[in-house]
């Protein structure tokens, strides 16, 4: 049994006139690097992967992973296609029956997402995972829901820290190393299934009925209230609803 420690940085597309991030709705985030780390059983490195992939849907390095990972339009200008670097990659793991290893399931999403978008083949893919940044957050013993950073949990660890982060063999190889720390026996593998996490909620839009908020603090008050104290009410539901939504972002992913 080996254990494929994997990593991906990811594009996205930049509209320079307005200064803002455009998204393609089948695939926001664009791989453009995919590094990894394959361990045997004994958690022993004995291999590893690394390429750029060259954009298709954003032809362009966004400015701000440009400044975050320091890859350049250079970098992956002659760099084989998303098709042709999955493909370097499965040989690389060349076994269906691996284990893959992700810090957080971001990365395994956005694979499957990538992998949909070109209309690939999934077949000899293990779909086998253990989210090591899940097992770190519960071996620090982090509140429920509060994930772990990679570089926090290396530091914790006090592991060396001589390779730069946001690049996806670096990170790929810090990840092996907090996964070689924390393993225990009790680590669990659990199976990724792309199609039921994507299946789409329809949700519907609740409409805040206001009176009766404004009623139900009439009778905590036992008296009306006054205009400005309704407004106060009215500002102080929208940011709380506002901070758990911010607060259910963060924690997809650290």
């Amino acid at each position: 049994m080996e254990y494929i420690v994997f990593d991906l940085e990811f594009n996205q597309g930049f509209n320079r006139k307005l200064n803002k991030t455009v998204s393609n709705e089948k695939c926001p985030f664009e791989i453009i690097q995919i590094g990894a780390v394959k361990l045997d059983s004994n958690l022993e490195i004995i291999d590893t992967f690394n390429t750029f992939v060259k954009p298709n849907i954003y032809k362009e390095i966004h400015p701000f992973i440009k400044k975050m990972t320091n890859i350049t339009n250079e970098d992956v200008k002659n760099a084989p296609s998303f098709i042709e670097a999955f493909s370097m990659f499965k040989a690389f793991m060349n076994n269906s029956k691996n284990i893959l290893c992700v810090w957080g399931n971001g990365d395994l999403k956005e694979l499957y997402r990538n992998i949909k978008y070109y209309n690939l083949s999934t077949e000899n893919l293990s779909n086998t995972y253990i989210n090591v940044q899940h097992h770190a957050s519960v071996y620090f013993k982090n509140p429920t829901g509060r994930s772990i950073g990679l570089q926090n949990a290396i530091n914790l660890l006090k592991l060396n820290q001589d390779k730069s982060y946001h690049n996806a063999l670096n990170d790929a190889y810090y990840t092996s190393q907090v996964f070689r720390k924390i393993f225990n026996n009790e680590i669990e593998t659990k199976v990724y299934n792309f199609d039921n996490e994507n299946k789409k909620k329809t949700t519907t839009k609740r409409k805040v009925n206001y009176d009766n908020i404004f009623n139900e603090f009439k009778k905590i008050l036992n008296r009306d209230l006054n205009k400005e104290e309704k407004k106060i009410i009215h500002l102080a539901y929208k940011m709380g609803r506002r901070s758990k939504s911010s607060k259910e972002k963060s924690n997809l992913k650290d």
